[in-house]
């Protein structure tokens, strides 16, 4: 098998790879693998809006250190996280990230900005394309195509450098890359080929190599929120559901004022910016029994997404109930609604034009109105107001030849109106209703999992993410669910993930048991049998009847699936001089597939055995027996040549197929 083992190499396996000294292992074909030795786990959270990291070291994996304070930051957010933006110069080369790189595109002259490449909000385009490819490409403010990959590389390469130089200076002295365990963190309902490109990203921005494909783990963001939640203490949340005073405020207050006071709290503890997690089970699961169910939400800029998992003491391992499940309801969703509104009053033609002409401009406005997204409450009565830049109210009145407060009188949108200082004013019932497209089908989705028979007797849910900030979701959670469990929010919602991100890669085999979302399998040749196969699949070759297109499972969707179990098959080269077999791999959402010509069966990668380098004195007929892991964040692959016993070299590829 291959020289750097997975971290999980067996159940009984305690999980992280030893961190002892290195010491060289001498293998029966003197082949050095160097036991690998990670000093530090830093993981990235690379978020749609936000992103950021957090570390630990091995040694005291009870304390987690979050960033550094960034500099910049926005009036009303907390900038804990930087915002997930990117500018390339007009070289096309890397010029700054996060604020930086939003105040200096804005600080650009208007006719220079239209040259420099800028990027927000990028990640969801992993999520939305459906071919996904290395090629698939960006489109800049200005309009400009550039190649994903290369910016996903880019914003890693800034993590990366990051984090190096804070331990470098914390550490006085120059920290190794070698040294580092990486973590990045993906929506758990993303694709196989989504988490494939993350993690060529980081290959190419140097984190590990496809040599060392350890060095980095993909995380899922709910399985990552669920392992800190279970590690939480009394103080360190805000239960909607209970009626007592939560951390000493009354009901009433936590569902708007509880926030900023135990954010006030939290901050004044932030010069240390290090967490302690208790090595002890938190104070909440000592209420839970083995067995015991609860749903993670993780809501955030982009996607929504959601697991289930169920406790397994003795030592709290969790287990799968559910396959992932959610969609594009992130935060996002506001944003757009808001934008559909500027569209009415404003005109879409003008809107769009203004995108593309004040690109700097268009920044601004969507800032000013995220600080205004945060202060709606639902019990909020006075109007937000929503600075218009002056360039929006110069170039529209060139482009219509009338003024904005024109504009927003003949729109007859009642609840937006116009202030004498250039601001526009929304009652509280137009910010709400900007919130609940979203919101609706975050709990409308909610419900339908509700509903699935492997969720009966939730006992918690715990809303996490950055949009979990919010009183308006927060709210309609508690009162669509409140009656069925308790609805849980972590205090710093927002660094949850980064968090237990930092826990999962300290120890990867802490979650045992997932469930595949997808039904996997390859097409292969059957013996034909009259009745059972249909005539027009029969293939009649030197004299005997096969049916072609079958297709061979390999797991079936919603599964469940341990970490380390094998799928195991044996694939002969057709001819033996043949040296690499390709073999298609099919999914579908269907359980039971047939033939990969059925509706819905997609040839979604390939597995590529590579045979050269093996002996050539080999039977005529050899036997290749490939192992393939489904239950692991990401799928993995590895195959022995029977006769020989030796490794195989395997590839299994979701992307460049």
């Amino acid at each position: 098998t291959s020289a750097y083992s997975s971290p999980a190499k067996s159940l009984g396996d305690p999980g992280i790879t030893p961190l002892s000294p290195s010491h060289i292992v001498k293998d029966s074909d003197a082949d050095d693998a160097v036991e690998q030795l990670f000093l530090v786990v830093v993981a990235i959270d690379f978020g749609t809006t936000s992103s950021g990291y957090a570390y630990s070291f091995t040694k005291e994996p009870e304390c987690i250190h979050v960033m550094r304070r960034w500099e910049g930051g926005d009036p009303g957010v907390s900038n804990q996280k930087t915002p997930t933006t990117i500018l390339l110069t007009p070289e096309r080369k890397f010029h700054s990230f996060g604020y930086a790189a939003r105040d200096f595109y804005h600080d650009l002259d208007p006719a220079e900005s239209k040259h420099w490449l800028y990027f927000e909000k990028f990640k969801m385009k992993l999520h939305t394309t459906g071919n996904l490819t290395m090629e698939t490409d960006l489109t800049a403010a200005n309009g400009k195509k550039v190649k994903a990959l290369e910016i996903f590389a880019y914003a890693l390469q800034f993590f990366k450098e990051q984090a190096l130089k804070e331990l470098s200076d914390q550490g006085g002295s120059d920290f190794e890359n070698t040294e580092v365990r990486w973590v990045i963190t993906v929506p758990a309902i993303w694709k196989q080929p989504a988490k494939q490109f993350m993690r060529q990203a980081a290959y190419k921005a140097g984190m590990a190599s496809p040599e060392n494909p350890e060095q980095l783990i993909i995380a899922l963001e709910p399985e990552a929120a669920s392992i800190y939640c279970r590690k939480l203490r009394l103080h360190q949340m805000i239960d909607l559901s209970s009626r007592a005073p939560v951390n000493g405020y009354s009901p009433s207050d936590t569902i708007g004022t509880g926030f900023t006071q135990g954010k006030e709290h939290v901050r004044r503890n932030r010069q240390s910016r290090t967490f302690m997690v208790e090595n002890v089970i938190g104070e909440i699961w000592s209420e839970l029994e083995e067995g015991d169910r609860y749903i993670v939400v993780d809501s955030g800029g982009g996607t929504v997404d959601m697991t289930v998992h169920q406790i397994r003491l003795p030592e709290g391992h969790l287990k799968e109930l559910y396959k992932a499940t959610g969609g594009p309801y992130g935060s996002l969703g506001v944003d757009y609604e808001f934008e559909k509104l500027l569209c009415k009053i404003f005109g879409e033609d003008f809107i769009e034009q203004f995108k593309i002409k004040r690109p700097a401009a268009w920044v601004d406005l969507m800032i000013a109105f995220e600080s205004r997204k945060r202060a709606a409450a639902p019990d909020r009565t006075n109007p937000l107001n929503i600075t218009l830049p002056f360039s929006f109210i110069d170039y529209y009145k060139k482009f219509r030849g009338h003024s904005v407060e024109h504009a927003l009188r003949k729109s007859n949108v009642d609840f937006v109106k116009w202030s004498s200082q250039g601001m526009l004013r929304m009652s509280p019932d137009a910010m709400n209703a900007l919130f609940k497209p979203t919101i609706d089908q975050i709990v409308q989705h909610l419900s339908e999992v509700f509903d699935k028979p492997e969720v009966t007797n939730v006992k918690f849910l715990f809303l996490v993410g950055g949009f979990a900030e919010s009183p308006l979701l927060q709210q309609a959670v508690q009162s669509a669910f409140g009656s069925r469990c308790r609805v849980i929010i972590p205090q710093d919602v927002g660094l949850t993930i980064l968090k237990g991100a930092v826990l999962f890669g300290l120890d990867p085999a802490v979650i045992k048991v997932r469930r595949s979302p997808l039904t996997y399998g390859v097409g292969v040749l059957n013996r034909f049998v009259e009745g059972k196969h249909p005539p027009e699949k029969l293939l009649v070759k030197d004299g005997t009847r096969w049916c072609t297109d079958v297709f061979d499972k390999f797991i079936s969707a919603d599964q469940s699936v341990a970490l380390g179990e094998t799928v195991t098959r044996s694939y002969t080269p057709a001819k033996p001089s043949q040296l690499v077999i390709v073999i298609n791999i099919y999914s579908s959402e269907q359980d039971n597939v047939s033939f990969i010509t059925e509706p819905g069966v997609k040839k979604c990668g390939t597995l590529r055995l590579d045979l050269t380098g093996t002996d050539a004195s080999v039977p005529n007929r050899r036997e290749i027996k490939t192992l393939m892991q489904f239950g692991d964040t990401e799928i993995k692959a590895m195959a022995v040549d029977v006769a020989t016993s030796k490794s195989v070299k395997v590839g299994i590829d979701f992307l460049n197929y």
